[in-house]
């Protein structure tokens, strides 16, 4: 748990990046009751750190006009927050800069005190992250960022897989980080529908002079991962897993992504539990199906079934 020199070092960190802030926010921000704050308040005022008082129904807390704060401080946990951020930003290339990323790390050691930096270098010199894959679409990453935040419609050209590259015009929601891609979920004005794009499949993004109105309990990453596990493939898949759901459900949890949608999916059976779903690659499917740590049989298609007898056939043949 936090402690006093803790949260008014919090308190200040609030008051320099949100201007003026009422008594009632600084308390539910930080955990503490109203006397509490005001006691901070005083412990700022006591550093020097000059704070004015506004009273009435708009009034609240401010640092004066002009007041230029000390030097950044770091507590421990917020060192350890920072120092992984920074890593995970530059193992899993999220924003492929590597300057930027050198002169935030070198800034940020400046101002720490010697122990802090000593905790920093080490956990840069012995953490390593392992990347599923090299991350892409840094350039597209920027102009939907600004375009979402903005609510901008844009225009762009999508690349599928497989066909001829597409125009659209795009509302950007939000945007999400997954397995190794960055994607962008929002509003298609072609198909009048919601969609997810992946965005080293997307070019040519032009922000727009139209606005739209973001829906405001639209959650990106849960809108993705209902696409990944809702999407209309090509070849449907039936297979019966001798097991029970709980262990289907606790098992792709632990290994994949977790979904309330698995009912759609999956479904209870006196024999097991019957899986209904499709797959653009059969080999790939059998891929999947080979690492489940429970029995199946495969009821549809027969493309599936042989392309499970090739793959055992292979690994036969190599012992």
């Amino acid at each position: 748990m936090a402690g006093p020199t803790t949260r008014v070092l919090a308190l200040l960190e609030l008051l320099q990046a949100r201007g003026q802030l009422s008594g009632a926010e600084i308390a539910e921000r930080l955990g503490v009751d109203r006397r509490t704050v005001r006691r901070y308040i005083s412990v700022l005022e006591d550093l020097g750190i000059p704070v004015t008082t506004e009273q009435g129904r708009y009034g609240g807390y401010r640092l004066v006009p002009g007041f230029k704060l000390p030097p950044l401080m770091f507590t421990e946990p917020e060192v350890r927050v920072i120092t992984l951020a920074l890593l995970a930003v530059r193992e899993h290339n999220l924003l492929e800069d590597d300057v930027a990323l050198a002169s935030v790390q070198a800034k940020l050691e400046r101002v720490m005190p010697d122990h802090l930096k000593t905790q920093v270098q080490a956990m840069d010199s012995t953490i390593q992250l392992i990347p599923s894959r090299r991350s892409s679409g840094h350039q597209q990453l920027l102009e939907l960022t600004q375009a979402a935040q903005a609510c901008q419609v844009v225009s762009m050209s999508y690349h599928p897989p497989q066909g001829e590259t597409m125009q659209r015009r795009f509302d950007p929601y939000g945007l999400v980080f997954r397995a190794g891609y960055w994607y962008v979920g929002g509003f298609c004005h072609l198909r009048q529908a919601l969609r997810s794009f992946r965005l080293d499949r997307l070019s040519d993004i032009t922000r727009e002079s139209e606005h739209f109105v973001r829906p405001a309990n639209f959650d990106a990453a849960r809108h993705l991962q209902d696409s990944l596990y809702n999407a209309e493939r090509r070849y449907p898949v039936s297979v019966l897993f001798h097991t029970d759901m709980k262990s289907v459900t606790t098992y792709l949890c632990t290994e994949t992504v977790c979904t309330n949608d698995m009912e759609g999916m999956f479904e209870q059976q006196e024999n097991g539990v019957l899986l209904t779903t499709s797959t653009d690659n059969h080999y790939w499917f059998a891929w999947w199906l080979a690492q489940l740590p429970f029995g199946f049989v495969i009821l549809s298609p027969d493309e599936l079934k042989s392309a499970l007898n090739e793959r055992i056939q292979r690994l036969l043949a190599a012992v």
